[in-house]
């Protein structure tokens, strides 16, 4: 009978660390993800489709998300100065799509440009379906 209280006991204490390791994994979970947009003052219409669906996928998609800072976007106009020095760091020398992981200040890039000028005229479903894909899975 001892036996079965003390493992009984044991189980109870196991398990209690356990839950608490899992909400500690959950709780440190700071990753925020950043859409960025860079575009040049003149635009084609693919150029515009890929800024204006991107965030209206950010926008509506992740309403809950960017209102609490885990999500962001950012439209980046290459053509003036705060721009350009962002689009050296990225190496961006046209319009470009990127949906990067931030998580205890490492960055963690994804160019979706040519999926995203592929898509985002021609095909808006798959090129909505497909970015909020990669921005769900890089919640995670």
């Amino acid at each position: 009978m001892k036996r079965v209280i003390i493992m009984s006991l044991l189980g109870l204490i196991c398990l209690t660390a356990v839950n608490a390791q899992t909400k500690k994994v959950v709780k440190s979970n700071n990753a925020t993800v950043e859409v960025l947009y860079f575009h040049s003052k003149q635009r084609c219409p693919t150029c515009i489709a890929v800024g204006t669906y991107s965030k209206e996928v950010v926008n509506k998609d992740f309403a809950a998300q960017v209102k609490s800072g885990a999500v962001k976007f950012k439209e980046i106009d290459i053509s003036t100065p705060q721009g350009e020095k962002l689009a050296d760091r990225y190496h961006v020398t046209w319009s470009s799509l990127y949906v990067n992981r931030w998580q205890n200040g490492k960055e963690v890039r994804n160019d979706m440009t040519t999926f995203g000028f592929e898509n985002a005229r021609t095909n808006t479903p798959a090129f909505k379906s497909g970015l909020k894909n990669k921005i769900s899975k890089l919640l995670k």
